[in-house]
């Protein structure tokens, strides 16, 4: 069977020798006329049209849930909009969809042509060597956090060679997140580059001088001079952006994939961790252009990494406040629970990006999430527990009990327990008796409490001595507790042999 090219010159040919009509070689080639006159005006023949308005009966059925995705992004954030690969991918992991990749693409195309989204940006492709450069950026997304729509500032290390990028959260962009995120970026490579390449970040550079000198802050040289590795600035403003425009991609590509619907998320603990495993799902990908996956490349660069140091770098503050007559710290215009034992002492703090530690006589003592603003407080029940011994009313009405709930650490049935006390023994003694029910946690596992709450509720004893007792005789397994045993000599004299019923049984029987 002939090509269409080689029917054009055996069409050619037989004008040529022939002499034949135009319809006459329209019947001995068994074309169109029209055909024939495109073959005799030139040898290439013309290049198909692409169709128009082909159905995509595969496509079909989504067409409007990608168009409502679509109308939804307007409202999302810019850089948090689908992309066409991000709705394709959406239609085969949630919808089931059948559909190939490039008839997404050019629905979305069209549609996003029609609906006036902006032509996306042309960059230019680099060549790095193995385990020599990475480059580090902030990027903003947004997130709903606790049911609070909230900013979160996502800090980025990646590698020029492999591409295999580290990405975690922050609520702020602070000189001690960026220093603490380094920390757990090297940890995370298992390994130091020999330079990475920044865009002038407040947190390492103080001041810009002409060229590329740069006053640097003391504690970024700190990191540097820690890990021994090189810092390279780009240019400022939009022209040092392309000077480090992997990262720069990353940034955006990242964010559309995992972070596209706008998410939601209980904690920042919560959301870091689907951002660490966002990078080791990425480690799986093809960067267009590349033979390799992301993992294979990193596999082939990992080994030439500078080894990490002996000790991290320590990139938190210390502050050495007096606890307060509340039981509280004052760090950074916030202030913090402590134990009330420590009221009137001075305790050591060290102050994290995300956590803050409190210590006394070298024993950490308290652990709180860092507030971000000014005149928070964050109070932790189990360390008023003592004082509401001999104050049981200050429990109802407590910061600490309040924030205990809101955090999700106080369970139902504990408000359930508290309810039927009240009605059984009155509001003080209630009281009185939920401090003691807390008191348990410390003894054994909260779960374990919970269970014995539950267990004392169910069998109607309303009562903070029932919780204890069951709370002690199993563990939260159902396993019974351990037979005592090695008990001291003036406790053993007491010990005595189980009683022997036989005689009352035998009273009984006799009565009846």
């Amino acid at each position: 069977m002939w090509s269409r090219m080689e029917q054009f010159e055996q069409i050619r040919r037989d004008r040529d020798r022939e002499g034949l009509s135009i319809r006459a070689l329209a019947e001995r080639h068994g074309v169109h006329r029209r055909a024939v006159r495109q073959a005799l005006a030139s040898p290439l023949p013309p290049a198909k049209r692409s169709p128009l308005g082909r159905p995509a009966p595969r496509l079909g059925p989504y067409r409007p849930l990608i168009d409502a995705w679509l109308e939804a992004d307007r409202e999302a954030p810019r850089k948090q909009r689908h992309t066409a690969k991000r709705i394709w991918r959406r239609l085969v992991d949630e919808h089931g969809a059948e559909v190939a990749e490039t008839t997404v693409r050019d629905y979305v195309r069209g549609r996003k042509r029609a609906m006036g989204w902006p032509v996306g940006e042309v960059f230019i492709p680099q060549v790095h060597d193995p385990g020599v450069g990475a480059e580090v950026d902030w990027g903003e997304a947004e997130v709903d956090l606790a049911g609070v729509r909230t900013t979160i500032h996502l800090f980025f290390m990646r590698p020029s060679f492999s591409g295999a990028a580290f990405c975690q959260a922050s609520l702020v962009e602070t000189q001690q997140a960026f220093l603490e995120l380094h920390v757990e970026a090297f940890d995370w490579f298992g390994g130091v580059f020999e330079q990475i390449r920044y865009d002038n970040p407040t947190s390492a550079v103080k001041r810009v001088l002409r060229g590329r000198r740069r006053v640097e802050s003391d504690r970024f040289v700190a990191l540097r001079s820690h890990y021994l590795y090189a810092a390279a600035f780009t240019r400022p403003g939009i022209e040092g952006a392309h000077e480090k425009g992997g990262v720069e991609g990353e940034v955006g590509r990242f964010r559309r994939n995992h972070l596209v619907p706008v998410p939601a998320f209980a904690t920042m603990a919560e959301l870091n961790a689907l951002l660490l495993a966002g990078c080791e799902a990425d480690l799986r990908r093809r960067i267009v252009g590349r033979a390799v996956t992301v993992g294979e490349a990193w596999a082939q660069e990992r080994p030439l990494l500078r080894p990490l140091p002996a000790d991290p770098f320590d990139a938190a503050d210390t502050a050495t406040p007096r606890v307060d007559a509340k039981s509280l710290v004052t760090v950074r215009q916030n202030r913090y629970s402590v134990p009330v034992r420590l009221a009137g002492l001075r305790v050591s703090v060290r102050i994290g990006a995300r956590e803050i530690t409190v210590s006394h006589s070298g024993t950490v003592v308290a652990r709180h999430e860092r507030l971000q603003g000014r005149y928070g407080t964050s109070a932790t029940l189990d360390h008023y527990l003592e004082l509401l011994e001999r104050k049981p009313g200050g429990l109802q009405h407590s910061l600490a009990l309040r924030q205990e709930r809101e955090r999700g650490g106080w369970p139902g049935c504990f408000d359930e327990l508290w309810a039927a006390l009240t009605v059984r023994y009155g509001g003080s003694e209630a009281a009185r008796q939920m401090v003691d029910v807390l008191l348990l946690s410390r003894e054994h596992d909260p779960g374990r409490v919970e269970l014995a709450v539950q267990g004392a509720l169910a069998a109607g004893a309303h009562d903070g001595r029932a919780v204890a007792v069951l709370a002690r005789r199993a563990d939260a397994t159902g396993q019974p507790s351990p037979p005592l045993e090695q008990l001291e000599p003036r406790l053993a004299v007491h010990a005595r042999p189980a009683p022997d019923l036989t005689e009352y049984n035998e009273l009984i029987g006799a009565a009846q």
